[in-house]
Parts: C-alpha cells; structure tokens; sequence
C-alpha cells in the first residue's frame, strides 16, 4: 500500500489550463469523491485514460472549477499506481483551492520529483530515463531536448543494458569454473568473451567521449566578447539578447566587470561573458576590469573579438587579437556597418578564419554570426540524438565500468586465473548498476530527484 500523493503539475501563473495529479492507491477513490460528472456516472466507473467532463466540488460540494477529468489504472501508468488529472481553468487561486481539497479528502502533498520518483521505484523507468525528465525540462536549446527525450525512451538505457547483460552472463560462467576448478574454460568460449569484453569497452568508450560534448549541450560553451574601448561589445550583447542588458554610452571604459548572459546563437547555447575594453589605464578599478577580460578570454572556448570598423586598427585591437588567439575558436566582429569604413578588413582576415562584418546599432549581419557559430559547432561529437552523455554522475559510473572492463579483458588475455576475470567483471556489474539504478543508492537517488519539481 502507498499513501497517495498529490500536486499542482502546472506553474502556479495564471494561465489557461492548470493541471493536478494524483498517484497512489487510493488516487481513483479520491478523484471520484471530489468530482460530479456531468453524465451523472461516477469517475471511478469510467474506463482508463478516458477525458470525462464535469465539476471538481469542494468537500462542502461547492463548485470549485467546470474541468475535465481522467484516470488511469496500474500498472499502465507513469507512476506505475493508480492516478488521476484534473484539467481546470489556470486561476493559481481556483488551483490551491482545488489542491486543499484532494488534501482533505485523504491525499497529502508530494515532494518535488516524487512522481517520476515512483516511476523508477516501480520499475516503469530506469535511473538514466528519470534524469532525462529534468533534462528534458531544463533543455535550452533543441538539441539539448531532443537529445534529453532519446534517453528517456531508453537510448542510453538499452545501449548500457546489453553491455550489463552480457557482464552477467560472464560473470555466471566464471562463478561455475571458480565452483568446478576440475573444469578448464573452453577455447571458444574464451574467445567469445573476449569479445564481448572488447565489444563493450568500446561501447562505453564512445559514451565516456560524448561526456565533453555532453556538458556543452547542457552548460552552454564558454564565451568571451573582447575588444578595446567603444568598440562596441556590449552593444553587440545586447542586440543578441534583443534588450539592454549592459549599460552603453560613448565614454571609454563604461564596463569595468564581466557581465555573463546565456543566450542560444546558430542554436547553440553560449555562455557569453561581455567584458571591460582592452587598454593601458592607470584607473585601479578599470585596470582590474582589464585583467578580468584577458582572463575570461584565457579561460573561454568561444572568443568573439568585436572591432570598430569605422577607425583604423590600434595597439589595443592587436592586444584583442592576442587575447582570441589562445582559444579553442575565434570569431572577428567588425562592428558599425552602418559608418564609413576606415579599418584594414584583410589584416582581419588575416588573423581569424571567421569574420562577420554587423552594425549592433541597425542589428544587421548578426544572421550572419549565427550562421558562423552553427558551422563552427556542427559536426562536433555524435551527432545523433540520444547518444550523448550529459550527466556527470553517468559519466562517473561508465569510466569506472569501462576500467573494470578493460582489466578483465586484460586479466583473460594474461592467463589469469578466473577469479582475477570474475572480480573486474563484476566491478564493471556493479557500476553500470548503479547508472542504471539496478543498484538503489537512497542519497543518490535524492540528490537526482531533489532536482525537479513538484508535480513531476
């Protein structure tokens, strides 16, 4: 028996639908006690999954919202228990009063994540599709989200299932020689193994490297914009953002500190640091801004150097050239199109294999700086959705099941005796059950789930 739950599945603004959700054993019983169908059939009468159209009353049997209601019956639920939805009117007030309602009619407040939390707990998903539910809901980019809904159909999950499998059935073997030392392991046998060994070292190789790729998709890349003075840096920030979010005059050095915005860009998410000009000042506090920019740009993936295009090239831009040189990738932003053009383009071009010539002040060209970033990103990592990592605790668990793997393999090849093979076998066992939760861990299990919502 489970107590029953229940939740505001829906944000508490005012909206046009707002949704409440049972789950538990008497999710049904409840749902039918506050609710008058308009058929004059009881709720707990109708088939599952079924919308039925009527009026949520209050224990008094005030009318509460005119809604639609359904339920669903276990074991063929998210939860894997019976539930039950309220589809009513988006009024937060009309949603808490409909809330204190399922309360005193015998439910009780769920915790954040606690549905899905069940749905591990009874088996309808695994450890890595219930991270994929937050995934999906934290997702800022498309990529991201189609990346997250993969591994919540089992992408991850059936990959990393086959290797658990075949390491038990390994293991299994090796228990049976360790029992029956008479018996030596047949040739074929061996050489199965060690394929299968092989096979799967390989498969969580090639998971273990999307890791990298992984943490950019759910972070975001780190991004610097660097250039000297009234270059037009945060111009450009903002006009990406699509409002003022850095203070913009024409005095030299109005940004002393980084400021960092997400924003997605040629549907990549970047990180992206606006930083104080590149210059010789003897302001302290400028001085520390100026330090702090080269910084952020040591420390970026992604340095967007922003230059004046209507001035002729200076110290300073050669400093800005020098501080995108260091990163990984760098894009030239010849800035104010919309004025005269005084600088040397192709010293420009000479320095970065991307250019992109805008006016942060009309916000023409930034197609084009979109158009750059998605290049310059495609092609980086699997580029099939659902086959990259982005958790850290799953990256975790498969370094350590590939370096059980790789032992054990190594351990066949050698000679060693079977124990030696059947202890890294199950080392490897043992961490792919914890990715995929065969092995609970209550304080790992909170940590994950203490990361949604209520209601989900």
């Amino acid at each position: 028996m489970s107590d029953t739950i229940a939740a505001i599945a829906t944000g508490l603004v005012r909206s046009a639908i707002g949704v409440l959700r049972l789950s538990g054993d008497e999710a049904i019983k409840i749902a039918s006690s506050v609710f008058r169908a308009y058929s004059g059939r009881p709720l707990h009468e109708y088939e599952s999954r079924r919308l039925v159209y009527g009026e949520l009353v209050s224990k008094e049997g005030a009318v509460l919202d005119v809604c639609l209601a359904t339920i669903s019956r276990a074991p063929n639920t998210y939860t894997g228990e019976d539930t039950a939805e309220f589809h009513c009117h988006g009024s937060p007030t009309v949603l808490a009063a409909a809330l204190r309602t399922l309360f005193e009619a015998g439910a009780r407040q769920a915790l954040p994540g606690e549905f899905t939390k069940r749905a591990f707990l009874n088996g309808r998903m695994d450890l890595t599709q219930a991270e994929a539910v937050i995934d999906l809901i934290d997702a800022e980019t498309e990529a991201a989200a189609k990346n997250a809904a993969c591994h919540l159909k089992g992408s991850v999950s059936q990959r990393v299932s086959k290797i658990y499998d075949a390491l038990i059935d390994i293991s299994a073997h090796f228990h049976a020689v360790i029992d029956y030392p008479d018996e030596d392991i047949e040739p074929f046998k061996q050489a199965e193994f060690e394929k299968t060994l092989e096979l799967s070292a390989g498969e969580l190789e090639k998971l273990i490297k999307s890791f990298e790729r992984g943490r950019v998709l759910r972070e975001g890349v780190k991004s610097a914009i660097v250039g000297r003075p009234n270059a037009g840096k945060s111009s450009l920030l903002n006009a990406l953002l699509g409002y003022e979010r850095a203070i913009v005059t024409p005095i030299p050095g109005t940004t002393r500190d980084t400021i960092e915005e997400k924003l997605t860009l040629g549907g990549v998410l970047l990180r992206l640091v606006d930083t104080a000009g590149i210059r010789r000042t003897e302001d302290a506090v400028e001085k520390i801004g100026v330090e702090r920019a080269l910084e952020a740009a040591r420390e970026a993936e992604l340095v967007i150097a922003v230059f004046d295009g209507s001035e002729e090239l200076t110290g300073e831009d050669m400093e800005a050239i020098e501080a995108a040189r260091g990163a990984k990738r760098s894009i030239a932003v010849v800035n104010k199109a919309d004025l005269p053009q005084k600088i040397d383009l192709e010293r420009i071009r000479a320095s970065f294999r991307s250019v992109c010539v805008v006016s942060a002040l009309d916000r023409t060209g930034l197609d084009r700086l979109d158009s750059i970033v998605r290049e310059m990103f495609e092609g980086e990592g699997p580029e099939t959705a659902g086959e990259i990592i982005t958790s850290a605790r799953q990256a975790e668990a498969i370094s350590r099941a590939h370096a059980s793997i790789v032992s054990a393999l190594e351990a066949l090849r050698v000679g060693f005796t079977p124990d030696a093979v059947l202890t890294e076998a199950e080392a490897g066992v043992a961490a792919l059950g914890e990715l995929l939760g065969k092995t609970v861990r209550s304080d790992v299990t909170d940590r994950i789930f203490s990361r949604f919502c209520v209601g989900k």
